[in-house]
């Protein structure tokens, strides 16, 4: 099985430091309000000049972009995230190995002083204990990404995202969503997206769907494990 991870929002914790320095940068904002942003997994371009405005955060485009500038220009920063579930890296590393799973990790990380983003973003990797890690730092639909490399799932915590996977690849597609679950929009479960509150039961549904006898294949045994129908192909894919 080929799994693709992206990495901030469902690995690595971007949401504490943007808000800290958001903060920082703006005194007069109250930390309740630049909280009340966007359901966490929207975003609002694909745009690869133009860094996204951070899901679940309620900044104007203008202050967006300048905490994006500092954060940009501190050295090696994506190498300074905390991991959001301790231990989760390292246990998809066990898992990977033990499973024999082809794990890569797609971001679309703007890009920082210091090493690349890709580079960054694999040391980040390897001392939260995953070896050699497969980095692919993309801009664009990720459905279109899924299908040129051949992914059976995606996991994200972007609900555009999935609904780009499942409609543009044959890829399955686990969304991490740790808010309001009345917020999930209503396409993704409608489009057969299993809704994911961690990356700790992520990890766990497909072992189980892995290990579930019966017939089908390990997608459709993900679906029904979250209580969703069997994909019909989209229009979309040839």
């Amino acid at each position: 099985m080929r799994i693709a991870f992206d990495l901030d929002g469902v690995l690595a914790d971007l949401h504490t430091p943007f808000v800290r320095t958001a903060l920082r940068l703006f005194p007069e904002l109250e930390p309740e309000a630049v909280e009340a942003g966007n359901p966490a997994g929207e975003s609002d371009s694909h745009d690869t000049d133009v860094p996204p405005v951070l899901p679940g955060v309620n900044l104007t485009r203008r202050q967006s972009d300048t905490v994006w500038r500092h954060l940009a220009s501190i050295e090696n920063f994506w190498e300074s995230l905390e991991e959001i579930e301790p231990g989760a890296v390292a246990r998809l590393a066990e898992l990977a190995d033990a499973r024999r799973w082809e794990v890569l990790f797609i971001t679309s990380r703007p890009t920082s002083t210091g090493r690349t983003v890709q580079r960054q973003s694999q040391r980040w990797l390897e001392a939260r204990g995953f070896p050699l890690p497969s980095v692919y730092v993309v801009h664009g639909s990720r459905g279109r990404i899924a299908d040129a490399l051949g992914i059976d799932v995606v996991v994200d915590d972007r609900a555009d995202n999935c609904l780009d996977i499942v409609l543009e690849s044959k890829a399955g597609a686990l969304l991490v969503w740790r808010g309001d679950l009345k917020a999930v929009p209503v396409s993704a479960r409608r489009l057969g997206i299993a809704v994911v509150p961690t990356v700790a039961r992520v990890l766990d549904a497909l072992v189980d769907a892995e290990r579930a006898a019966g017939g089908g294949s390990l997608l459709d045994r993900l679906r029904t494990m979250f209580g969703l129908k069997p994909r019909v192909s989209s229009p979309l894919i040839r």
